[in-house]
């Protein structure tokens, strides 16, 4: 049976390309233009997965407004934010609402089914057997990363990272000491082209949830003018 996904996007182009991305690609979609028929369909028919913009009609934060509601009824429904807003302060309050990731837009029909091939790998991987888990686990003295539900540890606290995020740290922890380059970090994002400014701010914000949980933590390392790499 194929997986379900929900769109709420108020912009009518938008809302068909996404869908016809995600139907190309083997999922089910129900489409919606604005807060309430999202709401009154949802609970009448509960997705596996919610993209919601944030922006919905005549309401501005009509997506924050839509995932507290669905929060209220599907608390491990995943949602994604799916929106033009790229403020900080928008990430923040997207991730505070337990959204799974946020994307901004504009972005390519491919990264966003990447994305959510992604996500739905995670959901399946909860179901796995934690002997098959724990068998792909990558540990790096106080680091943990567990690619099957890509969550990571740091001193035995979870680090809430986006997937993109989480992809970065991987693929650095992954071969400590080796320098990851710009174009190599711009390919692990899987994005087509990502700006040197965007991958600092992304290695910044790592660095800083990682900070929160050890005020110490300095295992990444900058190498000025070609990329970043995890200390041993």
């Amino acid at each position: 049976m194929a997986q379900i996904v929900a769109i709420v996007e108020d912009d009518l182009d938008q809302r068909e390309n996404y869908a016809d991305a995600l139907v190309a690609n083997g999922y089910e979609v129900f489409t919606y233009a604005n807060r309430a028929s999202a709401l009154a369909g949802m609970k009448s028919n509960l997705p596996d997965l919610a993209i919601l913009d944030i922006m919905l009609e005549n309401e501005m934060d009509g997506g924050f407004d839509l995932c507290r509601d669905l929060r209220a009824f599907a608390p491990r429904l995943p949602i994604i934010f799916l929106t033009a807003r790229d403020s900080d302060i928008d990430r923040v309050s997207g991730l505070r609402l337990d959204a799974w990731d946020y994307l901004t837009k504009p972005l390519s029909m491919e990264f966003l089914t990447v994305r959510i091939n992604s996500l739905f790998r995670i959901v399946n991987s909860l179901n796995e057997p934690e002997a098959i888990a724990n068998e792909h686990r990558l540990e790096r003295g106080d680091l943990i990363i567990d690619p099957n539900s890509m969550s990571i540890t740091w001193q035995g606290q979870a680090i809430s990272l986006t997937l993109t995020e989480f992809w970065i740290v991987e693929a650095l922890a992954h071969r400590p000491g080796i320098v990851k380059t710009y174009d190599n970090i711009m390919q692990i994002t899987r994005q087509t082209y990502v700006e040197k400014n965007t991958i600092n701010g992304y290695v910044r914000r790592i660095r800083n949830k990682f900070k929160e949980a050890d005020d110490s933590f300095k295992h990444i390392e900058t190498v000025f003018g070609v990329g970043y790499r995890w200390l041993k």
